[in-house]
């Protein structure tokens, strides 16, 4: 009986000491717990603060982006400078005197041995004729060549002729520019009448230099014809006998139109010569345009292969005008200025017969003009204006203007000194628009 008494006592006693033996939690563990709460409690507070400030740019971003920004421009500032009023026209050069040297009578041509660019003088051979199987003589052709010679000869006095009278002229343009050179220094004229004079004198002594250029042509004329005249004369016998053709005058070959051996007519073109160190320049300007062109008008040519400009001056503005069909299609009525070169030979002399320029013809210039940009002003009803900046905004105002250039115009009323404009104002400027510097 004592026996399980005992027994489950023991259990009893078991299951206390279990009971005592549990381990009570341990104070850094509840504090490591809590510090874990308050972490992932501010990171879920940083979380939802970094969510928001997202938020906050992306509308910032949105009200920045839909609200008006400045307009960027470009802007000159309007000031006194010099304007020049060009008109701008491409031109060709040309030697001044050439002689086209042509068959004076049907024959055989031998080959000309000469090439452009050869360097002749006066009685050079330039080719030689030889008679043809046929004969060459008959009464009408000595007739006609008689006829030639007269008509030479004829041409030959009045060339002579011309040349006294031109040196008449000549003589009287250095008294008249001596004179208008003596008065200048006692302030009793003008200093255009003395450029007018010394354009004058030296536009006579262009006129005499090719005068006698001329006499030279028609004294080769006449000799010509005359050698051809004796020739006839023998019937054209003689298998040894030929015809020089010679040059009329000193220069160069600048066209060789036959190089070949065979039979020519009269009047066949052999070889074109001249003298390439006397040039001038042909620009075709627009009628409307070449009546504000004078002689004596100040050009500079552009364009033309060299390190700088050339100074030249208009000598002459043709009477008669042409028409020519534009890129367009558009028909223009057109004349010919003539140009002369105010440069010396040595700063040209790469140029050469019909060699391409670009010309600008100066038939206005002026000092301390108010200019602004053309690019600027722009066409409002009858009336012309421009976009001033006034305190960051784009001020519209109407301006009244005078001459102008491909650059520049200038502005007689409705701007001053030191104002900016905007030099390119597109379709979204308007008045009152914010605008800022480019």
């Amino acid at each position: 009986m004592a026996e399980p008494e005992s027994s489950g006592s023991s259990e009893e006693n078991k299951s206390s000491v279990r009971a005592v033996s549990a381990p009570a939690p341990r104070p850094d563990a509840v504090e490591q717990k809590a510090a874990r709460e308050r972490r992932r409690a501010w990171l879920s507070w940083f979380k939802r603060a970094v969510a928001l400030l997202f938020v906050a740019a992306a509308v910032a971003a949105v009200v920045i982006a839909w609200l008006p920004k400045p307009l960027p421009v470009d802007l000159e500032e309007i000031a006194l400078a010099e304007l020049q009023v060009t008109i701008d026209e491409d031109g060709r050069t040309r030697v001044k005197d050439r002689y086209q040297v042509s068959a004076p009578l049907m024959a055989n041509v031998g080959r000309i041995e000469l090439e452009p660019g050869d360097a002749i003088e006066p009685g050079d051979v330039l080719a030689r004729l030889v008679p043809i199987e046929a004969p060459l003589l008959d009464t009408r052709t000595r007739a006609q060549a008689q006829a030639r010679v007269a008509a030479a000869s004829a041409a030959r006095r009045q060339a002579h002729a011309s040349i006294g009278r031109v040196r008449t002229a000549l003589e009287f343009a250095e008294r008249e520019a001596d004179r208008q050179g003596k008065l200048t220094g006692s302030g009793a004229t003008s200093a255009r009448a003395v450029e007018q004079a010394q354009l004058a004198l030296r536009t006579r002594r262009e006129e005499l230099a090719s005068a006698e250029f001329g006499a030279k042509v028609a004294d080769y004329e006449v000799q010509m014809a005359r050698a051809a005249l004796g020739r006839m004369g023998k019937g054209g016998k003689g298998g040894d006998e030929q015809l020089e053709v010679s040059a009329p005058v000193a220069g160069r070959v600048l066209k060789v139109f036959r190089q070949s051996e065979g039979v020519v007519q009269p009047g066949t073109p052999l070889v074109e010569v001249g003298d390439p160190a006397a040039l001038e320049i042909v620009v075709d300007v627009l009628t409307s345009d070449a009546v504000s062109i004078e002689p004596g008008t100040t050009v500079r040519i552009e364009r033309w292969g060299g390190e700088r400009p050339l100074r030249a001056h208009v000598r002459l503005v043709e009477p008669s005008a042409f028409t020519r069909i534009s890129a367009l299609g558009v028909e223009e009525q057109r004349v010919n200025v003539v140009v002369d070169l105010d440069e010396p030979h040595t700063t040209w002399q790469a140029l050469g017969d019909g060699y391409r320029v670009e010309s600008r013809i100066v038939v206005w210039q002026g000092d301390d003009i108010l200019t602004a940009p053309a690019s600027a002003v722009f066409r409002r009803g009858d009336g012309h204006a421009v976009y001033r900046h006034e305190g960051g905004l784009a001020k519209l105002v109407p301006v009244r203007v005078g001459r102008r250039n491909a650059h520049r115009v200038q502005i007689l009323e409705g701007l001053e000194v030191g104002d900016r404009v905007i030099a390119h104002p597109s379709d979204r400027v308007a008045d009152g628009v914010e605008v800022v510097q480019r």
